[in-house]
């Protein structure tokens, strides 16, 4: 008789990732450090990049600029070259401060497309370029935003840059199978140690985290868990998706005003 677990497809299923060369975009700090904390967990060799370092990071750090393509492909070509090659990358480099759409200068607005768009392309691309070459192909993850989904007063470019994000997402994911798979996380609120510059003190927060249907902002791991699993054979036929990863999602503001019991 068949095993159960043979039958359903379930065999040899592995939600660990020993062996896996993993490169984490901005993964020393916030949301970046969750991922990369998760990945190592799961038994992966992390490699970072950002602009800066951060001191005492555990992890091969790489100095990178992703809006600089010549950056990129110099770091994507030292990976290869150390590791002898490039199992999954995860985009996560990004992010936009406060700017009022009226007030933002043209060069600002470009710098932020460049960064959370462009910047995720280009190194999909370099990356892409090795996991074609590789038996195991590769798999690329991209940190998205419920910003990209809805109205985001203060970072108009940031949100229609993350919008941009799931649309390479689910084309790339057509042009690079079936070696590569390319899906993407699409977070909502996440508290970091920087929380407070976006949310304010922790009665905002704890205010803010009453209107999230799970009662709290996400943590970094929890965003980590998601690219986690979408790198693992668990999710070897899912290509082109986007999961979301908020907690619920938002309330429709309306719902303020009404006497509805939704409890």
């Amino acid at each position: 008789m068949t095993d159960t677990a043979d039958s359903a497809g379930l065999a040899g299923i592995n939600l660990r990732l020993d062996g896996r060369v993993v490169l984490v975009t901005g993964g020393v700090r916030g949301v970046g450090a969750g991922i990369s904390g998760v990945f190592a967990a799961q038994g992966a060799t992390v490699v970072t990049c950002a602009r800066r370092p951060v001191e005492g990071s555990p992890y091969e750090f790489h100095s990178c600029d992703v809006r600089d393509d010549d950056s990129v492909k110099a770091l994507i070509d030292a990976i290869a070259a150390a590791h002898g090659r490039l199992d999954v990358v995860v985009n996560n480099a990004g992010g936009s401060p406060y700017v009022a759409s009226a007030e933002a200068s043209a060069k600002f607005s470009r710098k932020i497309v460049e960064l959370n768009l462009l910047g995720p392309l280009s190194v999909s691309t370099h990356a892409n370029a090795v996991m074609q070459t590789q038996d195991s192909g590769g798999v690329i993850v991209n940190v998205a935003s419920v910003s990209g989904r809805r109205p985001t007063p203060g970072t108009v470019a940031y949100g229609a840059a993350k919008a941009g994000v799931e649309s390479i997402t689910s084309t790339l994911a057509v042009e690079w199978g079936p070696k590569v798979r390319v899906n993407s996380v699409v977070v909502g609120m996440v508290e970091t140690e920087q929380s407070e510059l976006f949310y304010g003190d922790a009665d905002s927060i704890a205010a803010i985290s009453k209107n999230v249907p799970l009662g709290r902002l996400a943590k970094p791991a929890d965003v980590g868990w998601a690219a986690a699993f979408l790198a693992s054979e668990a999710a070897s036929y899912i290509s082109g998706a986007s999961l979301e990863v908020h907690g619920g999602g938002e309330p429709p503001h309306y719902l303020a005003t009404t006497k509805a019991d939704l409890g």
